[in-house]
């Protein structure tokens, strides 16, 4: 704004300084016609004449001091065009990118639940099991202890089936005896 600013006005500064070199001009021809007997006025003349001229040629100046300043501002705005412009293409892939990152969430949000509904469910299997296996514990100690019993039972009959055979080799070989 403010180069475009700067540049108005000197637009109308050069405009008043050719308005005003015009005018001059104009001025001047119409005192030359007249000044063939006014040598001092003519001088007088001449003098805001070349005053006028040094005025548009600093306004010429200006005009071309903001003219530089104007082809500067316009490539800086160009390259701040094209940075805004990269800026808007990294904005988009980032979008994208920010898009992925959240059906990915979405996706790790949906995984958690099952699994947390697994572990759940493994909780509550493994729990059973233990019941279970607490149960089975217990009836293997109690089978344990009965086939300890009955192996003493079994071992008990097993000496007095023996005693009781030797008792009946005992008895027979006295029969054979006799």
């Amino acid at each position: 704004e403010t180069c475009e600013d700067k540049l108005v006005l000197a637009t109308n500064k050069l405009d008043k300084a050719a308005t005003a070199a015009d005018d001059s001009d104009r001025m001047r021809k119409v005192l030359e016609s007249r000044a063939h007997g006014d040598e001092e006025r003519m001088k007088k003349l001449e003098d805001e004449l070349k005053g006028v001229r040094a005025q548009a040629e600093n306004a010429d100046k200006k005009y071309d001091e903001v003219q530089k300043r104007l082809q500067q501002v316009e490539g800086e705005l160009e390259r701040a065009e094209e940075r805004a412009d990269v800026g808007e293409i990294k904005i988009v892939e980032l979008e994208e990118e920010l898009r992925v990152v959240a059906n990915n969430l979405k996706s790790l949000e949906v995984s958690e639940e099952k699994a947390n509904q697994r572990e759940s469910s493994y909780k509550k299997q493994i729990k059973t099991l233990s019941a279970k296996l607490k149960q089975a514990e217990g009836r293997a100690e109690y089978a344990e202890q009965s086939v300890q019993k009955l192996q003493k039972e079994v071992d008990r009959l097993e000496d007095e089936l023996v005693a009781e055979q030797e008792k009946m080799k005992a008895v027979t070989e006295e029969l054979e005896q006799t």
